[in-house]
């Protein structure tokens, strides 16, 4: 629950930032070529182009946590976990670009839409993996699995999961079938 009210919080603040008016005299063209904005960036000196890159990057950044913090399970395929929330940011990022075509000063980027989604993917790779394996082991007991060998009569059997220690379990004999 927690996560959804910090997604939703994020989500908010994102549009609102992303979604204001600007007042400028004049309005640059939009970027439709991948990396040509970056490039003129780049051109601006390397302080203000590590800012804007920055800034792209961080904007939505915290969905690579949030999403996969809203879905809430531990043992998912590291793999697939990063596919859909570089996907789902990369569709956020895309519909927020999209929504700036109606607000006066605001122009498409299709850099930003890059910038973002790798925002994504790299809070994704830095956090949920490690965070998970760090979940995964709190919740196991300690040593990694119980021994039998105290309570009873499970002498030489592993306890996996929330198997309690009650024994083994019980088997209903073969019964031959009539012909």
């Amino acid at each position: 629950m927690t996560g959804f009210v910090l997604l939703v919080a994020h989500l908010l603040l994102v549009a609102w930032v992303g979604l204001l008016p600007r007042d400028v005299a004049w309005v640059t063209a939009p970027n439709t070529v991948p990396l040509a904005g970056l490039r003129a960036d780049l051109a601006l000196g390397p302080a203000e182009a590590a800012r804007l890159i920055a800034e792209g990057l961080l904007l939505l950044a915290p969905l690579g946590i949030l999403l996969p913090m809203c879905e809430g399970r531990l043992d998912v395929s590291p793999w697939a976990s990063l596919a859909r929330t570089t996907a789902a940011g990369a569709l956020v990022s895309l519909a927020l670009e999209l929504l700036q075509t109606a607000v006066p000063g605001q122009v498409v980027d299709v850099d930003s839409v890059l910038l973002n989604t790798l925002g994504v993917a790299l809070a994704h790779l830095l956090v949920v993996p490690a965070v998970r394996a760090r979940l995964r082991r709190r919740r196991e007991p300690s040593g990694g699995g119980r021994r039998g060998g105290g309570r009873g009569g499970s002498q030489g059997r592993v306890v996996i999961g929330n198997e309690t220690d009650q024994g083994l379990t019980p088997r209903i004999p073969r019964v031959p079938i009539a012909r």
